[in-house]
């Protein structure tokens, strides 16, 4: 084993007084982070570029080294999930939302309250599939709780606005509307107005369906939000380009973005079945499927350490908390990691370089990313000075700052 590549999606943030005025990374007790930190080089880094809040695709594909709009989040997604594209379709990524009505275009929650279970996405995306009637081929596939990809068969042009106006183009805008925008054609071709209009049509019928059906009339009673809506976002087509890294690289992956990136890279996939949440609690349930991602990646480790030369591990959940204003459940999944994770890789005692950093920030005060930059760590066992920092914001913020497409070269492979 030559290296470790970690990204700890969304773990930077703002102070936060709900932690005494620190952020997550600084309130959270992280002996072994700490460690590495200590003997490490670190850096702030701008993901994608200076001012600019990445999507944890494009976040993610730039620090890979690679141009972010050669991988539109809606293709990944649907290699993700194992559907292949032919030239002129389209792959798009839904989330199961709510709205106050279609005549308002209000958004009143753009992950259903995080209560939405597999079994219910699945039986609205049947009842969408099955009753919603277009002059072309297309299929709703739910992924992971409000998740979802559409995919469109035909002669199509991703050149087409989001429904979402959060996000634009990969990556994540500071928008203060709580209004829908329908899609809108991005350039003057008939192929673009037609997608556009055809994203618009299968919104309006799928709203019929979704908000007269049983599960929804029952999570009405129940008092949670009703999943009435699908937005889409970040169109996508036939990857043309894929980019193979320096060396023999192994990854886990185990939401769908993160599988297609590990596919687009040409990373040896590692991957588990995440349980599904049945219930309605859903950050306990997002520290079972961290704890399964956790062991996960050291098993994946230990039993390749000596064929494969680098490997990439991506934890997801600390991105969670942060859309949602919980910073106190930041800093339980960071020290989870921290506990599990970077303690396992204290305790090898090969020599190996390691990178830790995060694909964009993620501000619980915002509850959303922004274009503040990450730290970034670069560890060399062989090259160790004690610098008494920690891997947080503001010891980073003290050094130089890097951009993303730089830190491979910069570490791994110098």
């Amino acid at each position: 084993m030559k290296g470790v590549f970690v990204i700890l999606d969304g773990v930077a943030d703002e102070p936060s007084f709900k932690l005494n005025g620190k952020t997550p990374l600084e309130y959270s007790k992280t002996p072994n982070l700490d460690f590495f930190a200590n003997r490490s080089e670190l850096y702030k880094c701008n993901p994608i570029a200076e001012g600019i809040a990445p999507q944890s695709s494009s976040g993610v594909v730039s620090l890979l080294g690679a141009d972010f709009r050669d991988y539109p989040r809606g293709t990944l997604e649907s290699m993700g999930v194992g559907i292949g594209l032919n030239n002129g379709d389209i792959a798009l990524r839904c989330n199961f939302a709510t709205i106050e009505s279609l005549n308002s275009l209000k958004l009143i929650d753009r992950r259903v309250g995080r209560t939405f279970t597999n079994r219910e996405s699945r039986e609205l995306a049947d009842a969408i599939n099955s009753k919603v009637r277009l002059p072309f081929k297309f299929e709703l596939i739910p992924t992971v709780g409000h998740r979802a990809v559409l995919i469109f068969r035909g002669n199509f042009s991703s050149k087409i606005s989001n429904v979402d106006p959060s996000y634009e183009s990969g990556l994540s805008v500071e928008n203060s509307k709580d209004l829908i925008e329908f899609s809108k054609p991005q350039e003057d071709s008939t192929k673009a107005i037609l997608t556009a209009d055809l994203i618009n049509t299968f919104i309006r019928k799928s709203y019929v369906i979704l908000e007269n059906h049983n599960v929804n009339v029952l999570r009405k009673k129940k008092g949670f939000f009703p999943a009435n809506f699908i937005l889409c976002r970040d169109a996508g087509s036939l990857v043309l380009r894929t980019k193979a890294l320096k060396g023999n690289w192994m990854g886990l992956g185990y939401m769908p973005l993160e599988i297609g990136i590990i596919k687009a890279f040409g990373i040896k996939l590692i991957s588990f079945s995440i349980p599904a949440l049945e219930k309605e609690d859903f950050y306990e349930h997002a520290e079972l499927i961290l704890n399964k991602a956790i062991f996960k990646a050291i098993e994946m480790i230990k039993e390749n350490m000596n064929s494969e030369d680098y490997f990439y591990v991506h934890f997801k959940e600390t991105d969670l908390p942060g859309h949602d204003n919980k910073p106190m459940e930041k800093v339980k999944l960071i020290e989870q990691i921290d506990k599990l994770f970077f303690g396992y890789l204290r305790s090898i005692s090969s020599n190996f370089r390691m990178v830790v950093t995060s694909d964009h920030t993620t501000s619980c005060r915002l509850k959303r990313h922004t274009s503040d930059p990450v730290p970034v760590l670069f560890f060399d066992s062989e090259n160790i000075k004690e610098s008494g920092k920690r891997f947080i914001e503001a010891d980073a913020l003290k050094e130089k700052v890097l951009v993303g497409r730089q830190l491979l070269n910069k570490t791994l492979f110098r």
